[in-house]
């Protein structure tokens, strides 16, 4: 038997490897939908929508274009429009926030946890202020967010519950999945998630029936019958290409989901033996029972050396994010400050995404670990 190749690469994400060990369902439910000619949302949407909806633990689903629409129908159907805040994360993807500001609404930041990264229950308590309308807590890296204040604050104070769980499909709190617990979830299917389309995609679930009825006439320029527009809308449909892909790739979302946390399991225990100090790589914090990984995220001194090293012997790495948004050219001078939110900055001073994925090989992840191991001289 000829000896395996000598590992001398690994990239931060590897598609094609899932692609090809499912390439043959691909083709068939692809195919199907080619036969039925019903392209846009139909039975193959439908079906996606009921079967996310049971594995999200949530009484409806409602297909979408990609998770930053989401966000914008979730916000739309909300209400919330000029003249309302919204508290959120200044360390998260732009989509988060660029929703917010789309609607006419303004944005208010509220620091993040440094351990989990997540948005602070108790900086979001003293962000409220009487235009206040809703909470987005985002899950980020594949990891809930605190949610059990966060929803007692919002009860408290009589406001939505936006779950971004764009990186967190299949997450748990206290048990509860992600998307199940807010008023709203909010999931992307882009390309590189845990379950990603081959394009754009995404979800938004809920437990309240006229909401998701409200979303569905949203999303479809706001006319129900066709052509009588009750609301403005816009096009937010989800295509039967994507949901026929989908539903392939969500039959194997709990293997790929256990591989990706097992892989992380192995990153974080050989960190620990080779006792890489704090002050030099710190792995994720697990602060629930269920982290899916969307990405393996470590704090790392010299950061930027790091990753420059690291390509060199070939590891892909990414950082997620490297500028906190309350710092983002777009908002207008002076409104933040540099140190406002010193978590976060700090955050997207630091970080980096290892590779993760689920077909990595134990070869690989031992490359990526000796690289480490290499640079810090450990």
């Amino acid at each position: 038997m000829k000896a395996p190749s000598p590992v001398t690469s690994v990239p931060l994400l590897d598609l094609k490897s899932q692609y090809l060990s499912i390439k043959d369902e691909v083709a068939v439910a692809i195919n199907s939908v080619l036969e039925s000619q019903r392209f846009i949302l139909g039975p193959e949407v439908e079906k996606l929508e009921e079967e996310v909806a049971v594995y999200c633990h949530c009484k409806h689903a409602v297909g979408v274009t990609s998770g930053t629409d989401a966000l914008l129908v979730s916000l739309m159907a909300l209400g919330i429009s000029s003249g309302d805040e919204v508290i959120t994360t200044p360390f998260t993807f732009f989509a988060t926030v660029g929703t917010v500001l789309r609607v006419g609404a303004s944005v208010v930041f509220a620091d993040i946890n440094p351990k989990t990264f997540n948005i602070d229950p108790d900086q979001v308590e003293r962000a409220i202020g009487p235009r206040t309308k809703a909470i987005i807590p985002v899950h980020l890296f594949g990891q809930s967010a605190d949610m059990d204040p966060i929803l007692k604050i919002a009860e408290k104070h009589g406001l939505a519950v936006i779950e971004d769980a764009a990186q967190a499909i299949g997450t748990e709190y206290h048990g509860k999945r992600a998307g199940s617990m807010g008023t709203v979830g909010c999931f992307s299917f882009f390309p590189s998630k845990n379950l990603g389309a081959f394009g754009d995609g995404g979800m938004i679930t809920t437990n309240d029936k006229a909401l998701a009825d409200h979303m569905r006439v949203i999303r479809n320029q706001g006319a129900k019958p066709k052509y009588f527009h009750k609301v403005v809308g816009g096009n937010f449909r989800l295509d039967a290409l994507q949901a026929a892909i989908l539903r392939v790739k969500l039959k194997y979302l709990e293997s790929w989901t256990e591989s990706r946390r097992a892989n992380a399991a192995f990153y974080t225990s050989r960190f620990q033996e080779l006792g890489l100090p704090d002050n030099k790589l710190v792995p994720p914090h697990v602060a629930e029972e269920r982290h899916i990984y969307n990405q393996y995220v470590i704090r790392a001194e010299r950061r930027d050396d790091l990753k420059a090293f690291l390509s060199e012997r070939g590891v892909g790495t990414e950082i997620y994010y490297p500028r906190a948004l309350h710092l983002q050219e777009c908002f207008a001078p002076g409104l933040y400050q540099e140190g406002q939110f010193p978590l976060s900055e700090e955050a997207a001073a630091n970080v980096l995404a290892l590779p993760v994925y689920p077909e990595l090989s134990l070869e690989q992840k031992h490359y990526v670990v000796s690289a480490i191991q290499d640079f810090y001289k450990v």
